[in-house]
């Protein structure tokens, strides 16, 4: 049969996607751009916001429009935090974010025998990692090894706790295993993902934690670089530092999940650090990496959020100089504590957001210039204009004259920035 897959939200998602695309070829099926005609259309949904579930619903009125006779299935977190709610759409395979080869089972039969299929287990009753395999992004350039599923962190704005229940880890030998494989492939970047990375061995109970997985992927695929998905602030110790300093082929790009810089704000929701602890972090950080590049989320406009709150991240967020920062506006999430909390009116927030993307671009350029002069072995991976990109292993993007260069790695040193890319000329 052929398969086309939509993929809605987190990296989680895609890694998932592209396993179940790796399954559909194992077994003789073809896998079709969402564009062109197939029998089963899948959308992969996220749930993090309402719009989140009001963008697969779009894609799945879409499917029933464009092509009444395949098999409409829909998977993922939004069927699994609101079964009911997608019983009333016309969606032939539901099914949650349990059990992806199983998933591939029920699209074989849906699509045999034209009759509705439904199967959603409960998240929180889930003790095991489902192992699925490694897969790439980029003409083996990079490639994403999920090593971690659940969260139990619960924060008052979060639904990810419900649709993907408790902490299950990859064990460290099985993660090896794949890393050795992806390197043997021919990737050179491995992106460990995750929904929460942080917690990663908190199931084994074997006294393993983040660090050990991390050095036992370094050592398994050695030249290959391996980058770190989103960190809880807490994760980075001294410790952790001083063993993660010691891997070469560590990136020093570290994603820190702050939310907000304003501790009241955190207490709110929920997160299980205050900035005392984040910014030791990373100081942490800039001590034993020269130059890392430190990036961060910030939600503003948080329910109850006063001016005097978002000038304390706003003022925060300044002392800790980002590389980069995703802002994002709060949303709300239906069935969430933060969704009945008092809400922050929609223009004030959006002025918020332009505000804290001013200062987060200003960082992001003091970054950049600072990058000037530097060399850095760059990943390069596709043309774009009439130069060749790559990525420094702080994921700033260089672009330098050159050709062929798909998936080699080449000295490069930083001659301007025009403050969104470097520019670079290759050390021969």
């Amino acid at each position: 049969m052929k398969v086309a897959i939509y993929t809605l939200g987190c990296k989680v998602n895609q890694y998932e996607t592209q396993a179940m695309e790796q399954e559909l070829r194992r077994r003789g099926h073809e896998v079709v751009p969402f564009t062109a005609a197939a029998d089963a259309y899948v959308v992969n949904s996220c749930s993090v916001t309402a719009v989140s579930d009001q963008k697969s619903r779009q894609m799945l009125h879409r499917i029933r429009r464009e092509h009444p006779a395949a098999v409409a299935a829909l998977c993922g977190c939004y069927p699994q935090t609101h079964v009911r709610d997608v019983r009333e759409l016309d969606v032939d395979l539901i099914a949650g974010t349990g059990d992806r080869v199983g998933f591939i089972d029920l699209l074989e039969q849906a699509v045999e025998e034209k009759r509705p299929i439904e199967a959603i287990d409960r998240a929180f009753d889930r003790r095991t990692f489902e192992v699925l395999p490694a897969g790439g992004l980029g003409e083996r350039t990079r490639a994403m090894l999920k090593v971690e599923d659940g969260c139990v962190n619960f924060c008052t704005y979060c639904i990810i706790p419900y649709a993907r229940g408790p902490v299950r880890s990859l064990p460290l030998d099985k993660a090896a295993e794949q890393a050795a494989g992806l390197a043997a492939d021919g990737y050179r970047e491995i992106v460990l993902t995750g929904i929460e990375i942080s917690s990663w061995g908190k199931d084994l109970k074997n006294g393993q934690t983040l660090i050990d997985l991390i050095e036992a992927i370094c050592h398994a695929a050695p030249g290959v670089r391996v980058r770190l998905g989103s960190l809880e602030p807490r994760t980075v110790t001294e410790d952790f530092c001083h063993r993660a300093a010691a891997l070469p082929d560590l990136c020093p790009q570290f994603h820190l999940s702050m939310q907000s810089g304003c501790d009241a704000t955190l207490k709110r929701m929920n997160r299980k650090y205050d900035t005392a602890r984040f910014a030791q972090s990373v100081a942490l950080l800039n001590q034993y990496f020269d130059h890392p590049a430190i990036t961060t989320d910030m939600i503003v406009g948080f329910p109850e959020e006063t001016e005097e709150e978002f000038a304390q991240s706003l003022a925060f967020i300044r002392t800790c100089g980002f590389a980069q920062m995703h802002i994002f506006p709060y949303s709300i999430r239906p069935g969430t504590p933060a969704a009945e909390m008092r809400q922050v009116p929609k223009s004030v927030k959006e002025d918020r957001a332009r505000r804290a993307a001013a200062a987060a671009e200003e960082m992001r350029s003091v970054y950049l210039r600072d990058c000037v002069g530097r060399v850095y072995p760059v990943l390069f991976e596709q043309p774009k204009g009439d130069k060749f990109f790559g990525h420094a292993p702080n994921y700033m993007e260089i672009l330098v004259d050159g050709e062929d260069l798909h998936n080699v790695v080449k000295n490069v040193r930083v001659t301007s920035t025009d403050g969104d890319v470097l520019f670079g000329e290759i050390e021969e």
